[in-house]
């Protein structure tokens, strides 16, 4: 018979022959407080099992135990199994049985070595990438069709129609977002007119300043811009909100209460989302306008009526029209994706958090697809 020298408040153990392999004996306080003792005895238990048939770990002796405690024993009991020795807990009070149970170790698993080339792992994850796009191509088309349905059946029941939440959200996503969109599209169409006009100044040409600021803005850069912020400040938020609302079951309620989610929550939002945006580009049109003019009247002497004429003269209404046309569309692809991706959002806040960045970067994303869409479109038809 063997032991290991301790004092009554130190983990100890006593080892013992038996038939079938031997019965070790464990006593004393196996908490933190034991220190590399508490090391020490787990090495001894596994010392003592090692190359026996089997080992019973008798734990009726133990004092006091804690988290660190019955994770060490148990790796040591785990560190037997793997060298093929029976090791078992025996006489376990009642009151430590349950954190043995619940404090196992459990071994990290070993990442899988890297098999393979680097050029066979870029395709295999541009593969996956073309695969997750699909689906999300797929989810957004299923998405959509349902929301558009649900809207044809309220057109047809006026009383349904939930013109509060309509309004509230025209004024979230409408009146609080101008202040962001008009301060942007000012600056950028301050610093389009700047570039041009010392750029076409090497040619004599920067009363064409005008041409450019006026055409850029109008057609394109206005409506992109503004997407791009909306999908940002609006987007996310939509996103953040139902999701909030799936993590709290709030949306399993409504559906108990025979409620249709998509009805109430997602409808007012995306009607606001499409009316709000156009308004929205048209603010940001005039304010890169003004910003270009006032630059251009800063550096190159054209003064406002002179800006203005020459805007006149030179750009027609269909222009105006080419950029706001796509607003509405716009708006419901930045609508469909955050309201899709807020109901992906599953039970943790770091779903959350991942699911308002996917929102806002494949919004973003396929604002410039879409606008790349219609360029494509207004340019074969001569626009």
């Amino acid at each position: 018979m063997a032991s290991t020298p301790s004092t009554s408040s130190d983990p100890a153990l006593t080892s013992q022959p038996v038939a079938h392999g031997v019965a070790l004996k464990l006593t004393g306080g196996w908490t933190l407080e034991a220190g590399n003792k508490l090391e020490s005895a787990a090495a001894g238990v596994e010392d003592a099992g090692r190359a026996q048939g089997a080992a019973e770990l008798d734990c009726s002796g133990i004092a006091a135990i804690d988290t660190a405690g019955a994770w060490i024993l148990d790796r040591a009991r785990q560190a037997l199994l793997a060298q093929g020795v029976d090791a078992r807990f025996v006489g376990v009070k009642p009151e430590h049985r349950a954190l043995l149970e619940a404090v196992r170790y459990r071994p990290g698993e070993a990442s899988p070595a890297g098999q393979g080339s680097v050029a066979a792992a870029l395709l295999a994850d541009v593969g996956e990438s073309m695969v997750m796009a699909a689906r999300d191509l797929a989810a957004g088309l299923d998405f959509l069709g349902r929301v558009t349905a649900v809207g044809l059946r309220g057109l047809l029941n006026v009383r349904s129609w939930r013109v509060t939440s309509f309004v509230y959200h025209l004024e979230s996503f409408g009146l609080r977002g101008a202040p962001i969109i008009v301060m942007i599209n000012f600056f950028v169409g301050a610093i389009v007119a700047e570039q041009g006009i010392f750029q076409l100044a090497r040619f004599g040409a920067s009363s064409f300043t005008v041409d450019l600021v006026g055409i850029l803005t109008l057609r394109e850069l206005g409506v992109l811009l503004t997407s791009i912020m909306v999908a940002g400040r609006s987007g996310s938020a939509i996103t953040a909100e139902i999701g909030a609302m799936r993590m709290r079951e709030e949306i399993d309620a409504m559906r108990v209460m025979a409620l249709d989610p998509l009805d109430v929550l997602i409808l007012p939002r995306l009607t606001a989302l499409v009316v709000a945006l156009p308004m929205l580009t048209l603010l940001g049109d005039l304010a890169a306008l003004f910003g270009g003019m006032c630059i251009t009247w800063a550096y190159a002497g054209i003064s406002p009526v002179a800006f203005v004429i020459e805007l006149q003269s030179k750009l027609s209404l269909e222009r105006f029209e080419v950029g706001l046309i796509k607003a509405p569309f716009m708006a419901l692809v930045i609508g469909i994706i955050a309201a899709g991706e807020g109901f992906a959002v599953s039970g943790s806040a770091e779903s959350l958090g991942k699911k308002v960045t996917d929102s806002v970067v494949k919004s973003i994303f396929m604002v410039i697809v879409l606008d790349g869409l219609f360029a494509l479109f207004f340019t074969a038809v001569r626009f």
